[in-house]
């Protein structure tokens, strides 16, 4: 079958729930009522929120408004009245999903595996970005790819075939358009397992990643505060605040956040800048309005992973336990045979001394909630969004095991350079309405959505090339740069649908359907100016998708669900880099699963399990380097467990394990076929355990481990290079200081953390795009961090 040459590919460079610790309060008792009640009405503001009210009295609506702290419109989703933001349960179902479902659903009633990871627990946890909360959700793995700032792989996908969101929308394939997050701004992650285009839309055939900024709270005013340094003079800064302004009904939050990551290879390092703020302005009892805004900023110097080694050539150098197999460099053609990571080069950075990697965001979002009748609710959004982004780099770091040549046993290199300049304008608009249907109590959300996007993209017209020798190299500068342009235009329209019946107090049927048009210009110049061969052109898609499944709570606190789901995704490429020979038509993608959700013992304990199946057809991969080849069919199947509890009040234990089996079908071209191999970075079994135990000092202490198994992972499809399965583990202790001591700090801590405290080396994630390297996992870290709240 046929094969295909990809255009330089920055479309892939741009590229837990059990490990959720949970408060010391129990969650209250009416959380299991309310699971068996009807979906409470919709609620703009509370009633009371006009009348003139001592803080005091404000804060006790809280419980009412605790999902303010998630967007309210961001999804333009219904929310169900929450008890309290800060009971959360072991396994923090009790939230609301707001990626999973419009109906204001919590994880606990919504039919598919969601996972809501809190922004206490990414402190406590200590995740710093977005990629290392995905390193402690059940079955996800990712890695910090200066192609790809964001790269995941969930279930068996990777890449643009799951959705990034912010706030619920979708700002284009999450391969080109994700960056290096800090958590620091964000109240919660959240990450959708499995086909979820019902959502999403196109892109999300293998599920989606929500991230949830911070949202304004009724209440008296609250001050956080928190610092951080490790032992690489890494440092990150937070500040923020939020509550009730001295306008009645005006609440606001406000973040500011400021990180430099250091990396462990030579002359690397990240720094972030995020701003945000939102005002919610209660005008009535019956409308609200609200408006957000967000800059955001990350400038690196990027380290771009260790190039494959002969283990001929790397003698006593060479390492076992991280990458195995026999290879032929895609770069050069030369035989490497047996290959290794020199350990000379663990440090080593070959990129070119004048490398940056650069991104500034801005985001503008506002919109209302209005009380149509007592049944009927209106909520909308409007968006507006700019990016610019910037690679210039060498890239490829390729071994050359020829003989006789000047760049014999050298490392050869080749630069690329690509920019971006992004406008995405939209409107999200939700029309929510309950009812009674024959006695059975419903809840139906009809959507409408649109979208305009403008993407231009500058980028290399030539390649320059050099080689520099494996063991201190000559780094040297970019050189020569010449550009081409390509631009992509994307209107995008859909309608949805989605209900939930209760049949009766226990037992609901929860469906939907999209109805999306996509439509899609593009062209491509050369550096002259003109036009290339098949473009300009145009594509238009019309993909139907839809969800239905059921929940059942067999008795209280145990859910047993079921669904069948079905997401799309472009076959070949992604969205913005299409090529008019490429196949134009959208893959299908379709799920079936079954789990259960218990949460027990006075809310002390929970577990959930899943079983799933996922087919996606007419599939275009990567066979390595820039080719792509007919893939035909991937299915993936697998199980997950996640469980946490807190047996006595000082003592929580949690954990988690994913298995998935993920191959390709049908993959057949000229010269061979990749059949029944892994998609690259699908490791079959992933775990994840924790502790912590709390001494009741006068000054409370608490001490606490973290342990993460990832199995063996392939680098390509070809399956000849094995990343080999690794065991890290990170500990942790926090010492509360009593307010005592602080008059006027009502709770401080200070904290100590060794990340990989066994100093393991490993491989943490491999580029299918650029075969010839691997990106190593960091070492052995120490960390000291402060935080204050008042």
């Amino acid at each position: 079958m046929s094969s295909i040459r990809l255009v330089r590919p920055r479309c892939f460079l741009l590229a837990s729930a059990a490990l959720t610790s949970f408060a010391v309060a129990d969650l209250p008792a009416a959380l299991a009522q309310q699971a068996r009640e009807p979906l409470p009405p919709v609620e703009v503001s509370p009633a009371q929120s006009r009348k003139p009210a001592k803080p005091a009295a404000r804060d006790a609506q809280s419980p009412r408004r605790a999902a303010s702290r998630r967007p309210a419109a961001a999804s333009a989703a219904a929310k169900p009245v929450v008890p309290t933001a800060a009971a959360q349960t072991p396994l923090n179902t009790n939230v609301v999903a707001e990626s999973a479902s419009r109906l204001g659903l919590t994880v606990q009633e919504t039919p598919a595996t969601v996972e809501v990871i809190s922004a206490e627990t990414m402190r406590e946890q200590g995740y710093r970005t977005v990629s290392e909360v995905a390193q402690g959700a059940v079955g996800v793995t990712s890695g910090d790819n200066p192609a790809e700032p964001a790269a995941f792989s969930m279930r068996g996908f990777t890449n643009s075939q799951i959705n990034m969101l912010y706030n619920g929308i979708k700002i284009g394939p999450q391969n080109m358009t994700s960056r290096i997050t800090d958590t620091a701004n964000l109240a919660a992650v959240e990450f959708l397992k499995g086909p979820a285009s019902l959502m999403s839309g196109e892109g999300a055939a293998g599920g989606a990643i929500n991230l949830i900024t911070k949202q304004p709270h009724t209440g008296p005013i609250r001050n956080e505060a928190d610092f951080s340094w490790d032992s690489l003079n890494s440092f990150g800064v937070h500040y923020g605040s939020g509550g009730s302004t001295n306008v009645q009904g005006l609440d606001y939050r406000f973040d500011i956040s400021r990180a430099s990551l250091n990396g462990f290879a030579d002359d690397t390092n990240t720094k972030t800048l995020d701003v945000s703020g939102q005002l919610n302005y209660r005008i009535s009892d019956s409308l609200k309005i609200w408006g957000a805004i967000e800059y955001r900023e990350d400038r690196s110097k990027a380290y771009w992973g260790a190039p494959l080694v002969p283990i001929a050539f790397s003698g006593s150098h060479a390492t076992s336990g991280i990458v195995s197999g026999n290879y032929v460099s895609n770069f050069n053609k030369t035989n490497l045979g047996a290959i290794t990571i020199d350990d000379r080069t663990f440090n080593t950075n070959y990129n070119v001394l004048d490398n940056r990697n650069v991104a500034q965001e801005v985001w503008l979002r506002g919109g209302f909630e209005l009380k149509l009748a007592p049944d009927l609710t209106l909520k909308s959004q409007a968006y507006a969004y700019g990016a610019e982004r910037t690679w210039f780099n060498n890239e490829i770091e390729a071994f050359n095991a020829s003989t006789g040549l000047p760049n014999s046993n050298m490392v050869d290199r080749e630069r690329f350079y690509v920019a971006h300049s992004q406008r995405l304008v939209g409107n999200i608009t939700d029309l929510i309405w309950d009812a009674n249907i024959a006695g059975f109590d419903n809840r139906l959300v009809t959507t409408l959505s649109s979208s305009y996007l403008d993407f231009v993209r500058p980028g290399a017209a030539n390649f320059p090339d050099d080689y520099v020798s494996l063991v201190n190299p000559d780094r040297g500068l970019y050189g020569l740069l010449t550009t081409q342009q390509q631009t992509a235009r994307i209107d995008n329209e859909a309608l949805s649908f989605e209900d939930r019946l209760k049949l009766t107090r226990s037992f609901a049927l929860i469906g939907g359907l999209r109805v999306e048009h996509i439509g899609l210009d593009r062209n491509w110049t050369d550096k002259n100016g003109l036009e290339k061969a098949g473009f300009p052109y145009t594509k238009d898609w019309a993909p139907v998708m839809g969800r239905i499944g059921y929940t059942w709570e067999a008795v209280p606190g145990l859910t047993f669900f079921s669904q069948y789901a079905t997401g799309a995704d472009v076959s070949a490429n992604n969205i913005f880099l299409l090529l008019p020979t490429q196949p134009l038509d959208l893959t299908t993608a379709r799920t079936y699963e079954t789990g259960i959700k218990h949460l027990f013992w006075d809310n002390r304990a929970e577990w959930s399990f899943s079983a799933y199946d996922i087919l996606r057809k007419n599939v275009y991969a990567a066979a390595g380097g820039m080719q792509l080849n007919i893939a035909g069919r991937q299915e993936s199947k697998g199980v997950e467990l996640a469980a946490a509890v807190r047996p006595i009040d000082p003592l929580r234990l949690w954990g988690n394990i994913a298995y998935v089996d993920a191959r390709y079908a049908d993959y057949n071209f000229a010269g061979g076929s990749f059949s029944g191999n892994t998609p690259p970075n699908v490791p079959r079994v992933v775990a994840n355990a924790g502790a912590s135990y709390r001494f009741f000092t006068p000054w409370p202490v608490e001490l606490g481990i973290i342990g993460r198994y990832v199995g063996d992972r392939y680098n390509t499809d070809a399956n000849v290079v094995t990343m080999k399965a690794y065991t890290v583990a990170d500990v942790y202790a926090f010492v509360d200081i009593p307010k005592a001591v602080f008059n006027a700090v009502d709770q401080a801590r200070l904290g100590f953390r060794v990340r990989n405290i066994t100093d393991k080396r490993y491989a943490i994630w491999g580029d299918p795009f650029y075969p010839d390297q691997i990106l190593l996992g960091a070492p052995r870290t120490y960390e000291l961090s402060a935080a204050f709240k008042w």
